[in-house]
């Protein structure tokens, strides 16, 4: 600024500036925090540093001096003040969009609603779960024919809490539901209730219960329900414990006649507070499980609507190859099938499809890119073929369907996939016993034909263990040891706590160690009295990389029979 000045004009010593001021020489001044500025009476611009003087102003208007003020501290407050008021509004006006379109205030914007012409779902697209659907039976017939309960004095359940792993469809169980009874459906996840402003988890609760008793009778379905409803405790969130409140509130607030049912789906139920499973709230626990064999194969049947087989697909041999396999993972299975078969340019979906599928979900897909050494190579084959032939010599043990050698994206370098003929539900110690002979008979090849053990059984290690545990914990195959208590989440396998003294858990650990070395034992005698057979196994491994079923039970027959 002062370099401007000192182009256009001059620039003068404040005595000098005061002389001309005295003088009445001076037109203008603008004065700011640092300097005076302003034109002379002839025309010319001028330039002065301000220095501290109280009689200033009264020495410029003594010399007829036009004065302005300029402050650098006024304009910044002003900007400030601006900008604060335009914040505001703007806040001001998103809030009001979003109240009335149901959005950061949430009424609506996080409901999903499903109107009795678009729940098209019915129990006929749900298999596997015969039980549970029979439950649900009740409520969908009471919803239809009020009033021959009412005739005797029926009472609906206001709630029902379906339980159960994930992927085993608990969901589509509740849209169910709503399609066999043709009423709305209102869903909504529990963590969509919580957020950061406090008291918009309560309201929903209440937006939500408006709009289910303006279409009622309907079905409200809360997913994830232990995101609101958990335990309280003295150092809890209070703004999931406000809208706890507000939905016990709001289920007592409706009564039974009114035709609105209440579906809540956890997979941790020990962990919801005591006062949403008393009677007239979620009083029915309806439990969802990992489909049996039979489920598995009406899931697969009802999940191949749609898709064209060839004359090789088995849909039971499918079942007995995914025990533990939820439903969600099923329809991956066929999905994935399919995806293969027109990849491959095949209009049909056949076998190999549905077993590479069924491969991909259990161990991954095969990771051609990870390429393993000579040495690696024969140390993972020699590894697979140990877990195959303690499979095959010890009895209870299901029988081998693949071995292979090639990685998996799960992390696997090579894997031994079993099945059983049949799905029992009862084990025996000794099955127990040669389980873990199994899992721990690769560890034990490495020992016997390398002389050494690598890394590669870690999931080995940690599959025998946790059955170890469970014979001496849980069934009591321990030795002069009672079952010890404890509580561990059935459907997550959440960490587990035992419930018994140190000393206890001591003799326990020392009981574990004994099974799985007994077990490690066995399985060490087994190979080094089959070393022949497992070399050449190996040999076959190696050259072709994967075998079937089979094909292994033939190796097995011809070597034997030499």
């Amino acid at each position: 600024m002062r370099q401007r000045y000192m182009d256009m004009s001059c620039t003068y010593s404040y005595t000098e500036f005061m002389q001309h001021v005295a003088d009445e020489k001076i037109k203008t001044a603008e004065i700011s925090e640092s300097a005076i500025t302003g034109e002379t009476k002839d025309g010319m611009l001028y330039f002065v540093d301000r220095v501290e003087d109280e009689k200033l102003t009264e020495r410029l208007l003594a010399g007829n001096v036009d004065i302005t003020s300029s402050s650098a501290g006024d304009t910044m407050k002003q900007i400030g003040m601006v900008a604060n008021l335009t914040l505001t509004a703007f806040m001001i006006y998103y809030l009001y969009r979003m109240m009335h379109r149901g959005g950061v205030l949430g009424k609506s914007n996080k409901i999903k609603k499903f109107d009795k012409e678009k729940a098209t779902v019915k129990f006929a697209d749900v298999a596997g779960q015969d039980e549970a659907k029979d439950s649900l039976l009740e409520i969908v017939d009471f919803l239809q024919n009020k009033e021959k309960y009412a005739a005797v004095g029926a009472k609906l359940p206001k709630g029902a809490l379906l339980v159960g792993p994930p992927g085993t469809g608990k969901t589509l169980l509740a849209k169910a539901v709503a399609g066999e009874a043709e009423v709305p459906f209102y869903s909504m996840s529990g963590s969509d209730f919580v957020e950061m402003f406090v008291g918009m988890g309560a309201s929903r609760v209440r937006s939500l219960f408006e709009a289910a008793k303006k279409d009622a009778p309907c079905i409200i379905f809360i997913d994830e329900i232990d995101a609101i409803a958990g335990a309280r405790t003295s150092s809890g969130n209070s703004e999931r414990e406000q809208t706890l409140n507000q939905l016990l509130t709001e289920m007592d607030g409706f009564a039974t006649d009114a035709g609105i049912v209440v579906l809540g789906a956890t997979n941790r139920p020990e962990s919801l507070d005591p006062a949403i499973l008393r009677p007239g709230r979620f009083d029915r626990r309806i439990v969802v499980e990992l489909p049996d064999v039979m489920g598995r194969e009406a899931i697969l049947a009802v999940h191949s609507r749609g898709l064209k087989f060839d004359e090789t697909v088995n849909l039971k041999e499918l079942a007995l190859q995914t025990a533990g396999v939820s439903g969600a993972d099923l329809a991956g299975i066929m999905n994935e099938a399919a995806i293969a078969a027109v990849k491959d340019g095949r209009l049909f979906v056949s076998q190999k499809d549905l077993i590479a599928s069924i491969e991909s979900v259990l161990v991954g897909k095969e990771k051609k890119t990870r390429l393993l050494n000579e040495k690696e190579k024969k140390i993972v084959a020699c590894h697979e073929i140990g877990h195959a032939l303690a499979a095959v010599k010890l009895t209870g043990s299901k029988p081998v369907q693949k071995i292979s050698i090639v990685p998996r994206t799960m992390g696997a370098l090579g894997f031994v996939m079993q099945a059983p003929t049949e799905e029992t539900y009862l084990r025996s110690k000794a099955e127990l016993e040669n389980e873990m002979a199994v899992l721990l008979a690769g560890r034990a090849a490495e020992e016997v034909f390398f002389n050494e053990i690598t890394t590669g059984d870690a999931n080995d290690l940690e599959k025998a263990t946790g059955i170890a545990r469970d014979m001496v914990t849980r069934f009591g195959f321990g030795q002069d040891l009672t079952t010890i208590a404890k509580m561990q989440n059935m459907y997550l396998r959440a960490e587990t706590t035992y419930t018994c003294s140190p000393q206890t858990m001591y003799l326990a650990d020392q009981q574990i160690a004994d099974l799985l070395e007994t077990a490690y034992d066995k399985a060490v005698a087994i190979l080094k009295q089959n070393s022949t057979l497992h070399h050449k196994l190996t040999e076959h491994l190696l050259e072709h990389e994967s075998i079937i079923g089979q094909e292994f039970q033939e190796i097995l027959d011809r070597e034997q029979a030499v």
